[in-house]
């Protein structure tokens, strides 16, 4: 198909293209895999091929993992450019809510501080507090 010739309504793109443009997967093959393992779903059905075509007003549930995100697509893109191009591509209509328990459950992996390993300091003190005093001349 020809994308020049049609109204822009009518322009439409294969879905594993049209992720890699909009900067949902890092290559084409990544977005095939992802499509064929079910994470991918337009207007509410499960789709298994990547071939499936998308059109502007589709909208599009990518799952991964604890996050999913919601786009709606506004256009068909030409090549995989910045992100603000990218960005252009598409609406986010994730729902705030489930942004806000992402970051929450990202959250709770920082460790508070003095937690974990040792600096190089607190590290010195315990050699010295385990050796007889002079480890250097030993």
């Amino acid at each position: 198909m020809n994308e020049e010739k049609q109204p822009p309504s009518e322009v439409r793109q294969r879905l594993d293209k049209w992720l890699f443009f909009a900067r949902m997967a890092k290559s084409r093959s990544i977005a095939q895999r992802r499509i064929a393992a079910g994470d991918v779903r337009v207007n509410d059905q499960k789709i298994l091929q990547a071939s499936h075509t998308v059109r502007a007003g589709d909208r599009i549930v990518l799952a991964g993992g604890a996050q999913s995100r919601i786009l709606v697509v506004r256009t068909a893109g030409t090549r995989r450019g910045p992100y603000e191009e990218a960005r252009q591509l598409y609406d986010d209509v994730t729902p705030a809510v489930q942004e806000q328990q992402l970051s929450d459950t990202l959250g709770h992996a920082a460790r508070e501080a003095g937690t974990g390993r040792p600096t190089k300091k607190q590290r010195r003190v315990l050699d010295e507090l385990r050796s007889d005093g002079d480890w250097w001349s030993e």
